[in-house]
């Protein structure tokens, strides 16, 4: 779908810095609103139920906020929230798995040294959500995609700096693989890049027509204000 030939506003529910430049890489403009919750008081056994399960906790966060707003008020076309998740499982909602164990955000620096350290000369997983709402409707559509990345040996002074600069307690699985530092040990990346930074494009386009296109039975949020 081509952005300049629409009619809806989006709302991105994230902070994530990567969601924000691939949205606006596809053309859209929107607005962001961020989501309070505790991630880690949502357990899910498989990593694509957990991203899914982020991703829908993060929605209803920011609906719950929104029917205390008048940001929906005289909006003559659809409204569409955009919320994601991504983790990595060994291997970004987005989760990373890990000789398949889920990883997210890592507590503390060993854990992170230890995440990070795993990867090296190794490979990981990455399970990214998208959760599209059509706040006028009611239709939500959401999916999950999933990547694997490659990496070289990472030197221990690298692992260091990213430490230093906390880089690794932004991000699932502890590796923010766009940043500088880490980008020269990637070896190789089997499936979508934009997944493996947290929103994948194809997806995303698909979810955006389907909720769209998908009639609902009632508005997901009524302004209480």
């Amino acid at each position: 779908m081509a952005a300049a030939e629409s009619c809806f506003k989006i709302i991105l529910g994230s902070s994530s810095m990567a969601r924000q430049r691939i949205l606006a890489e596809m053309g859209y403009e929107f607005t962001i609103m961020t989501a309070d919750i505790d991630e880690k008081s949502i357990r899910k056994e498989k990593p694509e139920d957990l991203v899914t399960a982020l991703a829908e906790a993060k929605a209803n966060a920011i609906m719950a906020r929104l029917q205390h707003t008048d940001i929906l008020e005289n909006v003559a076309c659809p409204t569409l929230l955009i919320t994601a998740d991504t983790n990595l499982c060994g291997l970004f909602m987005q989760v990373v798995v890990y000789k398949g164990t889920i990883r997210e955000k890592p507590c503390n620096e060993d854990e992170a040294r230890e995440f990070i350290k795993g990867y090296s000369g190794g490979h990981a997983a990455v399970v990214g959500s998208v959760l599209v709402t059509n706040l006028n409707s009611g239709a939500s559509k959401g999916g999950w995609e999933t990547a694997e990345v490659y990496f070289h040996d990472i030197p221990n002074e690298v692992i260091d700096s990213l430490i230093d600069e906390g880089i690794p307690f932004k991000v699932a699985g502890g590796l923010m693989l766009e940043h500088p530092l880490t980008l020269p040990f990637v070896d190789a990346v089997i499936g979508a890049t934009d997944t493996v930074m947290g929103l994948s494009i194809s997806l995303t386009e698909k979810l955006i027509e389907e909720a769209l296109r998908q009639p609902g039975s009632s508005p997901r949020v009524q302004n209480m204000s």
